[in-house]
Order: structure tokens, then sequence, then C-alpha cells
């Protein structure tokens, strides 16, 4: 069942990206600065990317590398409530020394998968991480790194490459804003996984071990969702997902938001975290370029059709239908976006692309060509044009030009050339023919004299 809902998950995300909205990024234009250094800003409803900031540059990802590591584990364990896994002690040491972020777990708890997979994405516990790396990887974390990897590229995240389960700092792990847009919109469909990384606090007892009667909290590390944790970057309207940092990767944050019926999700990579003699920088800018991006986007964006399916784009000349020369083309489906609610619809082009006529018969939704709808120099979406309407053909106008086809052809052509070459040959020499034998009649009628 695991197996079928994931093959379900995989095809869906492939379809919808391949969609017409979800391949549209207008990049509208912000009237302030932001301090991360890549950043993308998708409107969930439509897919489309409303803005971005250096969205293919390579960004160590910190912690957000456990929003994969989630995909992963989910979708290799079957049973993640009732599987258990007790905690190792090279699970400590290997992280000993990283200055990590950890969720507490100790050497000897016996923890169900769930527990794990909340305690690495609440509070970012690296050990949570490394522990369910080792135990879907049969006790070897690189090969479950592969598998992250192998995901990677599955989705088409062809700008990312994992060396970890946590996100610890390493030259050669990096993502993109846009993949890790990609990454977190699979994860989203995943069971459960909105749940936990909306959670605030939770408190949990391992499922067994020397401390299983222990109560122990869980708190996220998500200043846009706590109110008490950091006020100033409390988010009313945030829910979910993941935190990172660390020096080299600087503050990271991908979150979501959702207000009056739009959704948003930010990738925010990059904003300072140590100034330049090495000091720790509080202000975090992942999480105030995160914020005025969804003030940015629910103030001035909304819902607009650029396509109905019942009005015409335009026609196209029409050959062998009887009385009508001319077929008017719709788009095959009506097109909804997000657009600045102060454009105009003059403002929106619409390019058709087809041939210079057709011939009946044409039925009512046939392929023409298409349409690209574009604003300010930027493509919106390409869709195809249809028939409006069946036309049958009329076998009259198809004969007659059939036969104007034939008479006008060049090889037909060709051949009446050299018949009439043929016959003023023939006429030529009948001529010279009869004059010789007039000539002849009368050498005779003169010698008969």
């Amino acid at each position: 069942m695991k197996k079928k809902i994931v093959c379900f998950l995989s095809v869906l995300l492939t379809v919808w990206l391949l969609l017409p909205q979800g391949a549209f990024a207008a990049s509208f234009q912000i009237d302030f600065d932001t301090a991360c250094d890549a950043i993308q800003l998708v409107n969930l409803d439509t897919g489309t990317v409303v803005y971005e900031k250096n969205p293919d540059k390579h960004r160590e990802p910190a912690s957000t590398t456990k929003i994969m590591t989630y995909i992963v584990v989910y979708e290799n364990v079957e049973d993640p409530e009732n599987t258990t896994v007790t905690i190792s002690e090279k699970i400590r040491d290997e992280l000993l020394g990283t200055g990590s972020s950890l969720s507490g777990i100790q050497v000897g708890d016996v923890l169900t998968v769930s527990q794990l997979l909340r305690c690495m994405m609440i509070p970012s516990g690296n050990d949570a991480a490394l522990a369910l790396a080792d135990f879907v990887g049969g006790g070897d974390v690189q090969k479950f790194v592969d598998m992250m990897n192998e995901k990677a590229a599955e989705l088409g995240c062809t700008n990312t490459h994992f060396t970890n389960p946590h996100g610890l700092h390493d030259d050669e792990h990096y993502t993109t804003a846009r993949d890790l847009a990609v990454i977190t919109q699979y994860a989203m469909m995943l069971p459960e996984f909105m749940d936990i990384t909306n959670t605030t606090n939770i408190y949990y007892k391992p499922a067994g071990g020397p401390a299983a009667d222990e109560k122990r909290l869980l708190v996220t590390t998500n200043r846009l969702i706590h109110k008490t944790l950091d006020p100033q970057y409390y988010y009313q309207y945030a829910q979910g997902i993941k935190t990172g940092s660390h020096d080299q990767a600087g503050y990271c944050l991908v979150s979501t938001a959702k207000k009056n019926g739009l959704s948003y999700l930010c990738v925010a990579l990059g904003a300072p975290s140590v100034d330049e003699n090495g000091n720790r920088i509080t202000a975090h800018g992942e999480c105030s370029d995160s914020i005025n991006l969804y003030n940015w986007a629910f103030d001035n964006l909304g819902f607009r059709t650029i396509a109905d399916a019942d009005d015409a784009v335009t026609e196209i000349e029409l050959r062998f239908a009887w009385n009508k020369d001319t077929l008017l083309l719709v788009p095959q489906e009506s097109y909804t976006t997000i657009l600045p609610d102060d454009i105009s619809s003059s403002s929106i082009l619409a390019t058709p692309d087809i041939p210079e006529y057709i011939e009946a018969p044409v039925k009512k939704g046939d392929v023409i060509g298409t349409v690209t709808y574009s604003y300010a120099d930027q493509t919106l979406a390409t869709l195809n044009l249809v028939a409006g309407e069946s036309v049958e053909r009329s076998e009259l106008l198809k004969s007659a030009s059939t036969v104007k086809d034939i008479v006008t052809s060049s090889w037909f052509l060709t051949i009446v050339g050299i018949i009439l070459f043929l016959l003023f040959v023939y006429v030529i020499l009948a001529l010279i023919y009869n004059r010789k034998k007039k000539k002849l009649r009368k050498v005779r009628k003169y010698k008969n004299m």
C-alpha cells in the first residue's frame, strides 16, 4: 500500500510540474530589499513562481536537508508508528564536537520511526536524522545518502547533491532554492509531514529503553509559527516547515503561509548569520524576508483568469467547407494564474502560433496550434488552441480543388508544354512536308508537258 502511495505521489508531482502553470515564473518586482542570497516564492494554488532571486545558485541547505531525509524515511518504512529503532552509541559519537542541534535522544532509547521523525523535524535534531539514516540504510548512512540523491534526481533536481542526512557543513552538500521548492512540495503531499512541521511543541515518551517513562518536550525552531520563541518573527498565517543554519549556510528557512484562500511556499537560503568578525548576527533575515514576501504577495497578487475555454482567441482560414471560410480557435482549457491586482487585462498579450490554413473536415476540440500569454515580456503560459466547432468537408469543393491542383501543378504544365512542343514540331514538319509534296507535284506536271 505504501509503495502504491509513493508511486502515485511521484506521478502526481511529475504531471503537476509539466502542467502549464507549473512552468510559469513571473518573478514580479518587489519594492523592498532582501537579506537572503537565494529565494523562491511559489503560489501553491497554481504553481506560479511569483518571485525569485538567484534560484539556481548552489547553496548549502543546512537543516532544511531534513525535508529530503523525511521523504526517504517515509517512503522506505512501511509502518512508522510501529517500527522501532534503538539508539546506539555510534549515533552519539559521530556527532560529538560538531555543534549539532540535538533533540535529546539518549543511547539505549527505543523510539518509533514516527517519534524520530518528530525529533528530527520539530527541534531539528541531527541525532534523530542520523539515527533514521542509519536504520533505513541498514547500518550504512552512505547508502541512505545515496537514496537521497536518487530521490532528488527522480524529482528532477539537477542542482542538488547531498552528502549527509542532517545538513552539517560539507562543500559538496548543496541544493538551490528552485530544487528545494520542488522537494518541499513533494514532501507536503506525504502523510503527516505538514502536521509534524507545523507543531510548535509536543511531549512524548520513548517506546522503550531505560527512559521509557520519561516525558520529553520537543519545541520547534521555526520562529514564524511559535508565538514566544522570538515574537518579532511570529507570523500568524505561517504553517511549517523547516529551519536550518550554520556559518557556511547562513540562516535558512522553508515555510508556507495561507491567507484569504491563497497559499504560498517560500524558500529563503543564505541570510547572514555571522558578521565579518565572526560574531553571531541576531537578526534573522530569512524570517523577515519570508514575512515581507508573504505580505507583499497577499497584498498585491490575486487570481486572474487569462484564458477562457469559451472565448475565441483567433481565427484561421478554412478550406473545403461549404459557405465557411474561417474557423474560430479557442483555448483547450481555461487558465487561471496569479497576477498583480492592478494590471489591466489589456496588458496581457495573447500570441497565437497557427498554420496558414487548415482543411475540412475538422472536429470540435482538434488541436490546431498554440497561444502564448505574456505580461511585461514574461511568458505566463502556453496553451493549445483547438477548433471551436466541427465542420464537414464539401466533396465538391475538394474535387474542384483537386482538379485545380492538378492543372496548375508543375508536372502537369510540363506535360502540357511537351505536348504543345511536339504538336508545334508536328505542324512545322507537316508544313514542310506539304510544301515539298507540292513542289514534287509541280515538277512532275512540268515533265509530263
